[in-house]
């Protein structure tokens, strides 16, 4: 899901989670983001906190590479804070069902 996230969008772990079918897997999802193997193809650093904070980062750069690349896809970051969050979040996820 994370690749349907547009470059210049961010999402939450809330909203994967709920996407997914599991709102209370929120922590589960930052566990998931935290140990990508396929970054920046699955790109995690899209995933931000519900309250727009930027969280965490599993790359050796930590955060301040999150930051960076959000910033290099238009996504203005402030004291660690997406700027205009509601404007840049995306939730429009497409699931394939059964």
């Amino acid at each position: 899901m994370t690749r349907q996230v547009p470059a210049g969008r961010v999402t939450t772990y809330g909203a994967l989670a709920k996407a997914a079918g599991n709102p209370k897997a929120t922590r589960g999802i930052g566990m998931l983001m935290h140990v990508n193997p396929d970054a920046p193809r699955t790109p995690c650093h899209r995933v931000v906190m519900s309250n727009g904070k930027v969280g965490g980062y599993g790359s050796k750069k930590g955060v301040s590479q999150k930051i960076e690349r959000l910033k290099a896809e238009g996504v203005n970051v402030i004291n660690g804070k997406v700027v205009n969050f509601d404007r840049k979040l995306f939730t429009e996820f497409e699931i394939e069902t059964d």
